[in-house]
Formats: structure tokens, sequence, C-alpha cells
């Protein structure tokens, strides 16, 4: 069995020597400088852990993962472009370097070679796969269309929430492993339960980084903290804020909501205080620990000997635990 770390430095490698050598330059300019760009690559990371489960060797599940990875990195590209996002990863984003059409274009091309990749796996999984995998970039345009949909909302509620933070975020991370669960060869109950795993792992870890944004440390966080609160984001402090406040909590919120002009250490302190007040800490706390929970239930019923899931045991916890 591999370690994640381990997994991870064999995906960087496959990646660094991807070469697209058709033209014009232009196009494929900008998807070399975003797949350099690096990061986690956490869901090639879980294709190629799933498929370890099952399987020694993980080399033939490479132009899988690659495909995940570009497909990833794809919708990042047209994120910036929607949020104007100025950098990615410490480095300028796509339209920044080059303008808005590249990045529509580049990612637009992305798109169908993480299709390519993807379609390089064996002929007899090629269906389920494929059917999985654009099953996957449905939900997370869905998922994308209602958080933008609840910037302009000040009633969205927290299953809402739950929801559009499993589309966004969490299918893509249950897909990388349930693919490589097929790939490598794993029963439909394991690859169901793999899946599962994924899903509740991926909305805890959502879960995590909204609290971490109002309550990490911005020294280990590696961005300000306060970021939510300043742009009024949906996210499940707020919304819980909302649903618990006292008539008098829940009017300071909605000032604070509602002031155009505001002095941003200001804002983030009064209502970071009127979540202290309200609780929303615990609130959130007790929610990723319901999800992590979840996911562990769904790991320990993988048919697998317990040793070779210790890795992605150890990937829950860390989440748990994580701040950054």
């Amino acid at each position: 069995m591999f370690t994640a770390s381990e997994l991870l430095e064999k995906i960087n490698s496959h990646i660094a020597d991807l070469r697209f050598v058709r033209s014009p330059k232009g196009l494929y300019d900008p998807i070399t400088y975003v797949l350099s760009m690096g990061g986690k690559r956490i869901r090639p990371v879980l294709m190629l852990m799933a498929y370890n489960l099952y399987k020694e060797n993980v080399e033939p599940a490479f132009s899988s993962a690659t495909g995940i990875e570009v497909y990833h990195n794809y919708t990042l590209l047209h994120d910036d472009l929607m949020d104007r996002a100025d950098k990615r990863r410490g480095k300028e984003t796509v339209h920044k370097v080059w303008n808005d059409n590249a990045a529509i274009l580049s990612g637009d091309a992305m798109l169908v070679l993480a299709y390519q990749f993807m379609a390089q796996c064996p002929v007899k999984h090629l269906k389920e796969v494929m059917d999985l995998f654009s099953l996957t970039a449905f939900e997370i345009c869905e998922g994308q269309q209602m958080d933008m949909e609840f910037e302009q909302r000040n009633d969205v509620k927290e299953e809402e929430y739950l929801e559009m933070i499993r589309l966004k975020t969490s299918v893509l991370l249950a897909a990388s492993l349930k693919i490589g669960a097929l790939l490598g060869g794993a029963s439909a109950d394991d690859a169901a339960r793999l899946y599962d795993f994924g899903m509740n792992m991926g909305v805890a870890f959502q879960l995590k980084d909204d609290l971490l944004d109002v309550y990490g440390d911005a020294a280990v966080f590696g961005k300000n903290i306060g970021g939510d609160i300043l742009c009024n984001k949906k996210t499940y402090m707020l919304i819980k804020a909302l649903e618990h406040a006292s008539q008098e909590q829940a009017s300071r919120l909605q000032h604070w909501i509602t002031v155009v002009d505001f002095n941003p250490a200001e804002k983030i302190t009064a209502v970071t205080d009127l979540y202290n007040q309200i609780g929303v800490k615990t609130l959130c706390e007790n929610k990723i620990t319901e999800y992590s929970n979840r996911a562990m239930d769904s790991l320990v019923a993988v048919n697998v000997a317990d040793e070779k899931k210790k890795e992605l045991e150890k990937l829950i916890k860390e989440l748990m635990y994580r701040e950054v």
C-alpha cells in the first residue's frame, strides 16, 4: 500500500510530464500554467488510494486520475473568472495573466481534455465511469448555480446550504473514490460505500473551511480571516447565526449584512462577537463531527482489510483537526 504522500508524488510527476503539442500555443499555454501551480491534488490522490485498496500497481489509473485533476482545475479557472479573483495558489489567475477570453476558451479545452483522459480507462468500465463523470460534472454546475443564487438571498436554509456544498464540493471527491474503486475491481457495494465516504468527507471539509474562515489562525490558515464575513457569504456560520439569534442579535446581524460603508476589522470583530454569543462555533463543530462520523461508518463497511484503510482513516482525522 502506498501512502497519500507517495501517491501525490507519483501523480505530480505524471502531470509534470504532460506535454500539449497541438497549436495554437495561446490555447494550451494557460492550461500548462494552471497545471503547473500544483496544489494538494486531493482528488487524483483519493482516486489512486481507492484503486490501491484493490490493486498494487497504481499506474493503470494515472490517466483517469489526471482527468479528474484537469477537470477540477478547469472548474477553478472558470470560478476565478466569475469571482474576478486575482490570485490562485499564490500566483496570478489566468484571466489576469492573459485575459477573460483566454480563461473561457482554455477552460473549455481543459474540459474536453479531462474527458479524453478519463475515457482512456479500460473498455469494460468505460460506460459506468463516463456516466458517473458526466453526472458529477452536471451536479457541480448545479451547485455553482445555487451558490450564485444564494448571493441574492437572505433566507437560505441549512438544508439548502448543505445540498449546495454537497453538489459544489463533495460529489467530485466522491466520484474520484468511486471511479478509483471501480477501476480497481471493487464490488458495486464497496464502490458505493467509498462514494458515500467521499460525499460525507466533502461536506465535513467545507464546513471546516467555513469554521476556519472565522476562527482560524491567519498565519496558519494561509489567508486572511473573516473574508466570508466581509462579503456576507451565506456560510453555515451565518445561516445558523440568523436561525438562532435573538431579536436584538438578528437586528445587529442584519445591520452588518446590509451596511455599505464600514471598517473591515470592525465588521469582522462585531460579527464574530455575535457568533460567539449565539454559539455558532459549537453548532458547526457538531455538524462537522456528524458528517465525519458518517464518513467513517462508510469506510468501516468497505470490505477490505483494516490495514489497507489506514491512510483513508488518517485523512479523515487530519480533516477533523486541520488548521489550514
